[in-house]
């Protein structure tokens, strides 16, 4: 007996050891173990964790096909005991049963017995289930056999859930480099647009923007872009914009914060003639003009009640009206809103509707302030730099040490604005010379209490580190990206004792 015990175990681990889904060889499994253990039929079920068992496989089509068993009994699984039914018919149970009949019909096919022993493969708790036609056809001194059985079924179930996992894993490690590899494509291909210098950045803070971005660009959701003035809000909406099904349709932008109510309702919805004084003419507003595109509302918490109930029903029912009008017109128009201001001290204060705000908080983006991101400075000084060198039809300006750090240690409460707007002065006042803390006119004083003096030459070594490590060694990429020549990188490494 134990020779054939051992021969069985082979052929077990043979069958179940062949395929990532066990219920391929199932009917095998009962096969092999016929001889040691005798029965009608084998089933195996899952058990959810809870009180449900779900059914999984079957050796044969002899018999009715539960789909799930529920009841309050089932929790005691978890300490994995053996069970025994005698005689199906003579005994009752409190489960309820998908299909409902499921019972009825298992007596119908003349099942008596059942022996059920449940084991665990790793997280998953599941239960072999030996059917007899006979009635007491399985005893106490079937257990250790049934569950000898129930282990070698548990390597299989191990082995699909570890094949499964790592399907799973490899499936998200390709979505992500899928999307980083967007990320990258689309961020490259803004940086070579004028204007569009501010998507350069190397901080986590700003590539998780980017990313989130990239991720919400391939759906029609509306998104709320939070941030103070300055950080980019704009720029990531063109970005969404660029990377969305969209790209070919307008991009729109109203600056709620600019414009008296009148005039802010007339600029969104457009109006007819004669709707109000000096209306002279038909007028299509901006939600008409970004029809097929995307439409941009900055400061939006500035936008007046009135229109605010107006614009909720373009986010709701996806149409307006005219001002003076009186037919709906369409809204095919995707919405991005920004702000820079909090939206929920807003409607605490009763300035900014609830329904509004949860209508446009679909999909929320904080762009974080310069400050909270100084990895970001150098980068963003280069490619500005590059700009502004372009437009004034000449090689970008180059800094000098002393400006750097001031750079790197300012606090830039006006955030990338304020650093474009310092750096363009900068490169008009030092006439095609090195940048010195002179011609950036900054006051001194104002400087950033994340990023102190002393700490400039250990950020800046982190940063080339960083880069380096991101352009796999290349020195003159990673020079380019540092807004450095190769001499003063050289130099910056040979300082720090960079490899």
């Amino acid at each position: 007996m134990e020779r054939l015990t051992l021969e069985v175990s082979e052929e077990l681990l043979n069958a179940v050891g062949s395929v990532l889904d066990i219920r391929q060889v199932f009917p095998e499994v009962s096969a092999i173990v016929q001889s040691l253990l005798p029965h009608d039929r084998l089933t195996m079920t899952l058990h959810d964790g809870r009180r449900t068992l779900i059914a999984y496989a079957f050796s044969n089509d002899d018999g009715p096909f539960l789909v799930r068993a529920s009841s309050p009994d089932f929790e005691a699984m978890g300490d994995v005991r053996a069970k025994i039914i005698h005689d199906l018919v003579a005994e009752e149970s409190m489960a309820t049963f998908d299909p409902p009949d499921y019972r009825e019909r298992a007596k119908a096919a003349g099942y008596r017995s059942i022996l059920s022993v449940p084991v665990r493969a790793r997280e998953q708790l599941f239960a072999l289930h030996f059917w007899s036609r006979r009635v007491a056809a399985f005893s106490e001194a079937d257990v250790a056999l049934a569950r000898h059985v129930a282990v070698h079924v548990a390597l299989g179930v191990s082995h699909e859930q570890l094949a499964e996992a790592a399907r799973r894993t490899a499936a998200a490690r390709a979505r992500t480099g899928r999307l980083e590899a967007r990320v990258q494509a689309l961020s490259a291909e803004l940086q070579t647009r004028a204007g569009y210098g501010r998507m350069a950045g190397e901080s986590a803070a700003w590539k998780n923007v980017v990313r989130a971005a990239t991720q919400v660009a391939e759906t029609d959701t509306t998104v709320l872009l939070t941030g103070e003035s300055g950080t980019g809000k704009e720029v990531i909406a063109r970005y969404i914009h660029r990377a969305s099904a969209r790209r070919h349709g307008p991009f729109a932008a109203v600056n709620c914060a600019a414009l008296p109510e009148t005039l802010l309702e007339s600029e969104l919805f457009g109006h007819e003639r004669g709707a109000f004084t000096g209306a002279d003419q038909r007028h299509a507003g901006q939600i008409e003009a970004a029809a097929g595109g995307v439409l941009l509302l900055d400061e939006v918490s500035e936008m007046s009640p009135t229109a605010q109930v107006k614009f909720l029903r373009v986010l709701q029912e996806r149409e307006f009206q005219r001002l003076g009008g009186t037919k709906p017109i369409k809204a095919d128009v995707r919405i991005i809103a920004a702000s820079n201001r909090d939206l929920d001290v807003a409607m605490d204060r009763g300035t900014f509707r609830e329904d509004l705000y949860y209508r446009l908080r679909v999909f929320e983006i904080r762009i974080p302030p310069l400050r909270e991101r100084p990895e970001d400075i150098l980068p963003l000084t280069a490619a500005f730099l590059d700009d502004i060198g372009r437009s004034f039809g000449r090689a970008p300006a180059g800094l000098t040490r002393e400006a750097r750090e001031v750079l790197l240690t300012h606090a830039w409460r006006g955030n990338t604005r304020e650093l474009r707007n310092v750096l363009e002065r900068a490169a008009i006042v030092s006439e095609g010379a090195l940048i010195t803390p002179e011609h950036l006119a900054l006051d001194l004083t104002h400087r950033s209490s994340e990023s102190p003096a002393t700490d400039v030459k250990t950020m800046e070594r982190r940063l080339i580190e960083r880069v380096l490590k991101e352009t796999k060694g290349n020195k003159s990429r990673a020079a380019k990206r540092l807004g450095l020549t190769r001499k003063q990188l050289y130099g910056r490494l040979a300082l720090y004792r960079i490899a």
